[in-house]
């Protein structure tokens, strides 16, 4: 086994094991073409340490200076071949990179570490380093629609259940509201309109959890269909279908609000004419039509306006924003 510093004559076996080495998360965008110009610097500072056995590179470890800190030295990539693990090969390779950072004038040495790599936080903790910083990510759109949300309004919901016995309600209203946690203020059933009787409630205007899991409660207990749905965090509109206390369809605004969502999931968040129109016997043009969703709130209309076209193509009358102001 050897370690030793390459040359730009090596730039081709090194292409070679960064390719099989290069896994980047799925928010970094980077290829050999965007990294070869930060690469060669390296080669040019003696910053780029392989490790060979019968003449094959297995291994190799690329620095860097950081452009801001001179005094500051980086350990960007590291990789050792599957074959030629636990050799101490990946310990010579930083050393050699370590003693060449000192010779261009680093103090420090600083190296990223993804969370759920064991092995390798094991190594750099066993040479001396500690967690310094926690260098955080996320999706630009979820960043956008987090700065959105705290900008806008309220949360404030209904939940319309599909009967015209409002005795009935108000004695499950009263069965269930005392089981939510925090105190509620005030609730009210109001009298059936189109086929639905609303419920509303001060504590479940402002938790939309705790509106879906009160709707799911009376869905239950009345063997009724019912819908929950309102407007969260002054933002995305949401309705909660469900059916003798089974959820049957879902819809949100804009699906991935709260963060990206596997593909499945996005599309369950995507209105189901077709199930909404046998439980509710609502028109599905209309609820196509009005049930719409979008990669940002930008693209859709004002939550409450939504909210309205929504409600209107499911049938149901009577759905205000905020409880304080019906």
């Amino acid at each position: 086994m050897t370690i030793r510093t390459a040359t730009l004559e090596d730039a081709g076996a090194f292409r070679e094991i960064w390719e099989e080495f290069h896994q980047a998360p799925p928010w970094v965008r980077e290829t050999w073409e965007t990294i070869w110009p930060h690469a060669e610097r390296s080669f040019a500072d003696g910053l780029v340490i392989l490790a060979e056995e019968d003449r094959r590179t297995v291994g190799f470890v690329l620095g860097e200076i950081d452009a801001r800190d001179p005094a500051l030295g980086r350990l960007v990539d590291l990789y050792v071949r599957p074959e030629a693990r636990r050799r101490g090969l990946a310990r010579g390779m930083i050393a050699r990179a370590a003693a060449r950072l000192r010779e261009l004038g680093a103090v420090r040495i600083a190296v990223e570490v993804g969370l759920e790599d064991g092995p390798a936080r094991s190594l750099y903790d066993r040479m001396g380093f500690r967690p310094h910083t926690l260098n955080l990510a996320a999706e630009a759109a979820s960043v956008e629609n987090a700065a959105i949300e705290r900008a806008e309004g309220p949360s404030f919901g209904s939940i319309q259940i599909q009967t015209d016995d409002q005795g009935a309600v108000e004695r499950a209203v009263q069965q269930f509201i005392p089981r939510l946690p925090g105190r509620s203020l005030g609730s009210r059933v109001e009298p059936p309109r189109n086929g639905w009787t609303g419920v509303y409630d001060e504590l479940c205007d402002r938790e939309p959890e705790l509106l879906r899991r009160l709707a799911r409660e009376l869905s239950d207990r009345l063997g009724a269909v019912v819908i929950a749905l309102g407007v969260e965090r002054g933002a995305v509109v949401r309705f909660v279908l469900l059916e003798r206390g089974r959820v049957m369809d879902e819809y949100l605004s804009v699906p991935e609000y709260y963060g990206p969502l596997p593909p499945g999931d996005v599309v369950a968040l995507r209105a189901n004419p077709t199930v909404i129109g046998r439980l509710t016997g609502a028109d599905l043009a209309r609820v196509r039509a009005a049930a719409r969703t979008a990669a940002s709130t930008a693209d859709l209309p004002p939550a409450a306006e939504l909210l309205a076209q929504v409600a209107g193509a499911l049938g149901i009358d009577g759905v205000r924003p905020g409880y304080v102001d019906r």
